[in-house]
């Protein structure tokens, strides 16, 4: 486990590929199991490389995308914006993604970036995600963040076959 605290700035397109990998990567390997193997499968770094640089281009500023590195490495990232309540925005923020290179899972890497997400939300907003309800490690990581399963859930389909997510909150600072 690599001890060294991890810096934490604002993604830039430049980063594109290497979060892609992290995000492919990261989805192989904590939904394996909790969502249809032939769907992470097909997963390539390549196409998602190529939709996150074209959003990435694109972006109106309300999404923050921030990266984690060591040693000049991204090794994590993660994403927030505002709550998105179907198709309308809330006041609240929303933990769109976090993810950490599956081989330096446990060094303090996600912790940094949640840490990172919780600073930047709007001051009095509450900050809501969602987590596939099978991924207990997951959970177990945002509940000793402070979050709490509220309730809520829904599902997104992966090849025909539906996934259930619950939903996490925590609440504003202060």
């Amino acid at each position: 486990m690599d001890e060294q605290r991890p810096h934490i700035r604002p993604m830039t397109l430049a980063d594109c590929d290497r979060v892609s990998e992290i995000r492919v990567r990261g989805w192989q390997h904590a939904y394996r199991g909790l969502v249809p193997q032939p769907h992470l499968d097909r997963l390539g770094v390549a196409a998602d490389a190529a939709r996150r640089r074209e959003r990435f281009a694109r972006g109106d500023g309300t999404v923050v995308n921030l990266v984690a590195e060591r040693d000049g490495r991204v090794l994590g990232w993660a994403a927030l914006g505002p709550y998105r309540d179907g198709e309308a925005y809330t006041a609240d923020a929303e933990l769109y993604a976090i993810y950490v290179d599956p081989e330096h899972l446990g060094g303090g890497i996600g912790r940094a970036l949640l840490a990172a997400a919780v600073k930047r939300c709007p001051a009095g907003a509450r900050l809501l995600l969602w987590v596939l309800k099978d991924n207990a490690p997951a959970r177990r990581f945002y509940e000793r963040a402070g979050f709490r399963a509220d309730g809520a859930q829904e599902f997104f389909e992966a090849d025909g076959v539906p996934v259930p997510e619950v939903r996490y909150v925590r609440a504003p600072a202060g």
